[in-house]
């Protein structure tokens, strides 16, 4: 599951990325072969015990959770 960090909140990626260009046709970042297609990784080790983060194009930080 994809969640949107603010200073504040965690939210749905749902819920911001409906309204994105970038979004699929539910409203929720595209994935591209495995990988999450409107972003880049801010991941700088690799660590597996850790989620996945990335920032979207928009500017909103992304976490990958189970």
């Amino acid at each position: 599951m994809l969640v949107i960090l603010t200073q504040e909140n965690v939210l749905s990626a749902q819920t911001v990325c409906q309204d994105c260009l970038l979004a699929d046709h539910q409203g929720l970042p595209r994935w591209k072969q495995g990988t999450l297609g409107c972003r880049s990784s801010l991941d700088k080790n690799l660590d597996t015990h850790q989620p996945k983060h990335y920032q979207c194009q928009m500017g909103f930080q992304i976490v990958e959770v189970e």
